[in-house]
């Protein structure tokens, strides 16, 4: 009976001992002496290593030539107890073939400390690194867990579209999406513009900087929607906080008022975090020995806590009667920065912050306004260490009011018709937000740069892999 391939994480639970096993993986180490051979075999599926043991009467020197750092081995032999220190288990190796050759001399992850900045360089081979393998298991684990929460909350999953002819943030910063030659593409009859006419599309199209609008439609007919997929935005910002291309969760709610939609962006971050902390734990628990010594006190902070709410006035009053000295100024009717909004949740209150009723200049033209015609029903998540992590709103339903905002900001009405016309057909008070995917894995995991939270980070003057 041939023996199937068992993932290293199976078998360094299992209970089952003294029977053949086969295990595949790329081996981190090897070390030895002229008896035995122990080779450190990972496969990806833990941030643990199987050790493999080579006894050197049936494995001679020769034979293990080409099982180097980075080599990828198949391995048959006995599971067996470990007579060692750190593992339960370990391969007692019958059979050991090379799979995949990795050039000794330079294969770069080699055993010792690598700088994240020279790993980004490699990225084609960093998942292999304990920490993004650690990571990449994270992020698989909170994209599924996403998915599961919405699915069992009775929302429906929406694919919004990538190429949009409409500016959902009217920030303006976004990659036009053309089929019209680079050199003297087709211009108007007024010869002061390209014709766009004569694209692929009839009109300018963009990359989708949000799937809000979209999913806005798909609420005012299914009732509970989201969507959950790729966005971009041409901001030339070289920070440790922003990336040109990014993923963001966007639940929509029909019959929402700003109440629902806190009260479920709470649920559903305390969700994400613990079936992080209960699905990760040994990759969590290495992130927090490596890199923040704090990370898992501070997850455990946010599953355990209420979230404090409070409008954006009493933050401001707040912040300017606190005896710290902040680099930027606070006034009525800025924005916050993350000083400000990190004050309030690590030293006021203690606790993650929703912040409500923001200034409506300082905030997009589909917010509800307020009674007082000054504040529109905003609302921004807090996180420590962080920030803003979840900004949302309740969406003005009011067709008039809608109209006169998006006059006001300049955002053209025939470009979102439609979107006017969700007013005007059976209109109905909703809400929704934004949880940028790769802020929510920044906080998980500890890291202190986006670019190492996704697999192939885009950032100004980079898209190599």
């Amino acid at each position: 009976m041939t023996v199937r391939r068992t993932s290293v994480q199976t078998l360094l639970g299992s209970q089952e001992l003294e029977r053949e096993v086969v295990v595949n993986g790329w081996v981190r180490t090897r070390r030895g002496n002229k008896y035995v051979q122990f080779i450190a075999v990972n496969d990806g599926s833990s941030i643990h290593n199987i050790q493999v043991v080579a006894d050197a009467e049936k494995f001679p020197e020769e034979s293990l030539k080409d099982v180097t750092t980075g080599s990828c081995v198949a391995v048959r032999g006995q599971l067996v107890a470990s007579q060692g220190k750190g593992q339960a288990v370990e391969i007692q190796a019958a059979d050991i073939t090379v799979l995949g050759k990795a050039d000794a001399e330079t294969y770069p992850l080699q055993k010792k400390g690598h700088t994240l900045e020279f790993l980004r360089e490699i990225a084609h081979l960093r998942p292999r690194t304990n920490t993004f393998g650690a990571v990449l298991r994270v992020r698989h684990a909170l994209a599924f867990a996403v998915h599961q929460y919405f699915n069992d909350h009775g929302f429906y999953y929406i694919h919004t579209p990538i190429i949009t002819g409409s500016d959902a943030e009217g920030a303006g910063q976004m990659f036009r999406v053309t089929t019209l030659p680079d050199q003297n593409p087709p211009l108007t009859e007024d010869k002061t513009g390209v014709d766009y006419k004569q694209d692929f599309f009839g009109k300018q199209t963009n990359l989708t900087v949000s799937g809000q609008l979209e999913g806005e439609v798909a609420a005012m007919a299914l009732g509970k929607v989201y969507t959950f997929g790729p966005t971009f935005r041409a901001e030339n910002s070289n920070t440790a906080r922003h990336l040109a291309e990014f993923w963001m969760i966007e639940p929509e709610m029909a019959f929402y008022d700003l109440q629902d939609n806190m009260e479920l962006a709470e649920d559903f971050l305390k969700y994400l975090v613990r079936y992080a902390l209960e699905k990760c734990s040994d990759d969590l628990q290495f992130l927090n020995d490596q890199y923040d010594k704090e990370l898992l006190e501070r997850l455990r902070f946010v599953v355990d806590n209420d979230f404090q709410r409070l409008t954006y006035t009493e933050a401001v009053e707040i912040l300017k009667s606190a005896k710290k000295k902040f680099e930027f100024p606070v006034d009525w009717g800025t924005d916050l920065q993350s000083e400000h909004e990190r004050y309030l949740v690590e030293k006021h209150f203690k606790k993650p912050v929703i912040l409500t009723d923001y200034p409506k200049d300082i905030k997009a033209f589909y917010m509800k306004l307020n009674d007082d015609d000054k504040t529109v029903r905003a609302m921004d998540v807090l996180f420590p260490g962080i920030g803003e992590i979840i900004g949302g709103s309740q969406r003005e339903e009011d067709l008039e009011k809608l109209r006169a905002r998006m006059a006001a900001m300049h955002v053209p009405e025939d470009e979102l018709w439609w979107y006017l016309e969700l007013r005007k057909f059976g209109t109905a008070p909703h809400a929704g937000f934004g949880l940028g995917f790769e802020r929510l894995i920044l906080f998980v995991t500890g890291m202190a740069n986006i670019r190492d939270v996704i697999p192939f980070p885009r950032f100004p003057k980079n898209a190599e892999f």
